[in-house]
């Protein structure tokens, strides 16, 4: 059985402050409301990492997540944040790939696999982001494209370590923009995704991949695209910043 996620994708947002208060609400929440069939992951700003750890503390199912991590393993770089280093703070889940990654940062294929595999020597479960831009779903090139992404980044892997990577499908054109693809149009891509990884790795490995969907999911349309049998999750941006909204996706299984 795949397992069901719900990541909050803090972005460049939240005070050490604010982010105390969110954390602990959504915690309190997750408690108060008895969800045990969801995983929660936090993914804030690198400077959060400790106190959100600490403020999880014991509590089942909630996770903390780094934004990003170096391709790198250690050495003069200035600025960069290893896998190690996020591992050695008790850090779980790693984002890696995010589409605005990609876009202001330049971050290529090559430099996504090298991080998906520093991720995985250090005991990380990455959530890999793919996705298409507009002009590319427009063009009708999407499936494609993502295939493109998942091919040249991940299937240097073993079926072991993909085994361990949590995909995301971020819909570029509807992040941030209100936009939202249809539930329609996130299972297809959803069980085209799943194909691809079939392809290379097996039905029982693509089978137990969890794939979350990346395109402005809140709560007003979560429970229409969880109801999807290829949508695992959701990487969460907006609402994750709002703890009702955040436990309220996370409560539409």
């Amino acid at each position: 059985m795949r397992k069901k996620i719900i990541a909050g994708n803090w972005k460049m947002n939240m005070t050490y402050e604010e982010g105390q208060i969110l954390t602990s609400e959504i915690v309190q929440m997750a408690q108060d409301e008895q969800l045990k069939d969801v995983s929660l992951v936090l993914n804030p700003p690198f400077p959060h990492l400790h106190v959100v750890k600490k403020l999880i503390g014991g509590a089942p199912n909630v996770f903390v997540g780094a934004q990003n991590c170096s391709d790198k393993e250690s050495g003069a770089y200035t600025g960069e944040v290893s896998a190690a280093i996020l591992a050695s703070f008790g850090v779980s889940y790693v984002i890696i790939g995010h589409s605005e990654r990609r876009e202001y940062f330049k971050e290529n294929n090559e430099m996504l696999t090298e991080k998906v595999k520093q991720a995985l020597a250090a005991g990380l479960q990455p959530i890999f982001c793919c996705g298409e831009s507009l002009d590319i779903r427009e063009a009708g090139t999407h499936e494609p494209n993502v295939k493109f992404q998942l091919t040249d980044s991940l299937f240097e892997l073993s079926a072991e370590e993909i085994s361990k990577v949590t995909i995301a499908y971020e819909p570029i054109w509807a992040i941030g923009t209100g936009k939202t693809a249809s539930a329609e149009q996130a299972q297809e891509m959803h069980a085209a995704i799943r194909k691809h990884l079939a392809s290379k790795y097996g039905k029982e490995v693509a089978d137990s991949i969890s794939i979350l969907y990346g395109g402005s999911m809140k709560p007003s349309n979560a429970a229409e695209l969880l109801a999807k049998p290829d949508v695992d999750g959701g990487l969460i941006g907006g609402a994750s910043l709002k703890s009702r909204d955040f436990i309220d996706i996370a409560k539409s299984y």
